[in-house]
């Protein structure tokens, strides 16, 4: 079966990016790639942001994603982090707009929400969600990756009706229309 559409998943960050890349083949998804780009917290703020748009850049003309779908920042109790997470999610995202590609936002509720069925899941609950649901074998070590692959898994789901006029909108809403796509270990 075709590919239907590539989607570059990015969970942003100033010293740690991750990236995930499924491949949406109309009723499954398959992971392509996932891993994280590091940044020297030694280097100015500025070349970081030039370097995540370089590496956005980068996996933009190396994958060639339809769709580029990223974390929102989430205020917590710094407001200067916040400020640098937005910096970062506004840099990747202009490397995708500098290559056309279509950019969709997701808030970190919504993403956990899609994967596990609860908003307020931890890094560990979505990546070993993923990890069972996508065949990841044991938990991935970099959760800026797995989270990275959960935007792009929670972007899948928020397709248009298949041609079966089913829609998901997680993981629970998809298994609870396909009981026979469940394997009990």
């Amino acid at each position: 079966m075709a590919t239907d559409r590539i989607i570059l998943g990015i969970d942003p960050g100033t010293q740690v990016m991750g990236y995930g890349i499924i491949a949406d083949k109309g009723k499954k998804i398959e992971l392509i790639t996932l891993d994280v780009y590091k940044f020297s917290s030694k280097e100015s703020h500025e070349l970081r942001l030039k370097k995540i748009f370089e590496s956005v850049l980068s996996l933009i003309d190396r994958h060639h994603p339809d769709e580029l779908a990223i974390e929102a920042p989430f205020y917590g109790k710094n407001v200067q982090s916040m400020l640098k997470l937005g910096r970062a999610q506004g840099v990747a995202m202009a490397a995708g707009l500098y290559r056309n590609i279509p950019i969709f936002e997701y808030s970190p509720r919504k993403i956990k929400q899609s994967i596990t069925g609860n908003g307020s899941s931890s890094k560990e609950q979505v990546a070993g969600m993923l990890g069972n649901l996508m065949n990841l074998g044991s938990e991935p070590k970099l959760l800026d990756a797995t989270d990275a692959v959960a935007v792009a898994v929670c972007h899948y789901f928020q397709r248009e009706p298949t041609e079966n006029g089913k829609s998901y909108s997680g993981w629970k809403s998809f298994l609870d229309q396909n009981p026979g796509r469940v394997v009990k270990k």
